[in-house]
Parts: structure tokens; C-alpha cells; sequence
């Protein structure tokens, strides 16, 4: 691509745009399918908000495309490929583990979550299941309308059909394993 320097890659914004444009897919149609509003759709795409995990199931659903092709890096070493799938949000952030992944049912992050803070905007629903495993820390994991208080090593299996919300409820970090099976 003209332009880029050796090694750099387009950001998960820019991959998204690309494939909706090359596909004639509009703002307006991915906002219909996935609930999220066109600004925050094109804030994604500008590279200003990195959407969540489950943001990005749904939006790469809907692009018809593997999730796992919106973090996968161009590099080569292993160690560098997985520290560049880190992805950072306003309260949180996420590590795929399991980089080159696509076209796989499972998916599984490290993710951490900033002392009681929580995902902003509404909850997350995507098509499948979920487990959840708390590495460290006290999360508060809602699944419609039930909450679920979980600790260390201790963990949660859910239709992530069903909207979600994680907050953590501790002063510090919690760092939680999850699995994501997309059918």
C-alpha cells in the first residue's frame, strides 16, 4: 500500500472501512444490524473509539468477514504478533489468544478491565456463547437481568445471544480469560 511504512499495519477502523466500502455496505445498514449509531460506527472507523470484542463479532458478522481478519497483524515473531492484537478502550483493554484464528468457531481473549469501570454504552449480545474466567479480580458480569458477582478463579458460561455488560467492582485491575464460540 503506498505510503505505509514497512511493518505498519491499518488499524482496526481502517480495516472495517475498507470492507464496508469494497462491499457497498452503508453506515446506515450496519447500524441497523448491529444497533450501534452511525457516529459511533464512523468513530470506530476514524480510529478514534476501538470498539469491544463483541462489537467486533457483531460488525464483522454483518461485513461477512472473520473477526479475526480485523486484528490480524502483519508480523512475524509471535510474541510481537500477540502484543500487537492488544487493543485499548476507554476502561479496558483485550488480547486475542489466538491469533490467526479466522474462519475458527472460537475465540479467546485476555482481557483487563480498569478498576470499577465498566464497557460504556450499552450491553453486548452477539450470536453464541461465552465463558468467562476471572484471572484476578471482582467483576459484576450482568446477563439480561440477572447479575453475576465473580472472583478469582472463578467463572461464568452464557448464550451471548442475550445482552451483557462487564463492570469491574474491585480498586483494582481484574484480568479475565474469555472465550468467545461464534457459530
Amino acid at each position: 500500500m503506498a505510503g505505509k511504512k514497512s511493518g505498519q499495519t491499518d488499524s482496526v477502523g481502517k480495516k472495517i472501512k475498507k470492507t464496508r466500502l469494497s462491499k457497498n455496505i452503508s453506515l446506515e445498514n450496519i447500524a441497523n444490524d448491529t444497533g450501534f449509531s452511525t457516529e459511533y460506527l464512523k468513530e470506530i472507523e476514524s480510529g478514534s473509539k476501538i470498539p469491544s470484542v463483541g462489537s467486533l463479532l457483531q460488525i464483522s458478522r454483518v461485513l461477512g468477514i472473520d473477526s479475526g481478519f480485523l486484528l490480524e497483524d502483519e508480523a512475524t515473531n509471535l510474541k510481537k504478533r500477540i502484543r500487537a492484537y492488544t487493543k485499548r478502550t476507554d476502561n479496558y483493554a483485550y488480547e486475542t489468544l489466538t491469533p490467526g484464528s479466522e474462519n475458527k468457531h472460537l475465540k479467546a481473549f485476555r482481557v483487563t478491565i480498569d478498576p470499577m469501570k465498566e464497557h460504556q454504552g450499552v450491553g453486548y449480545c452477539h450470536e453464541g456463547e461465552e465463558f468467562v474466567y476471572v484471572l484476578s479480580g471482582e467483576i459484576e458480569l450482568m446477563v439480561g437481568d440477572h447479575q453475576n458477582t465473580l472472583k478469582k478463579d472463578e467463572s461464568l458460561q452464557f448464550n451471548s445471544g442475550i445482552k451483557h455488560q462487564l463492570k469491574n467492582i474491585g480498586k483494582k485491575a481484574a484480568h479475565l480469560l474469555v472465550v468467545i464460540y461464534g457459530p
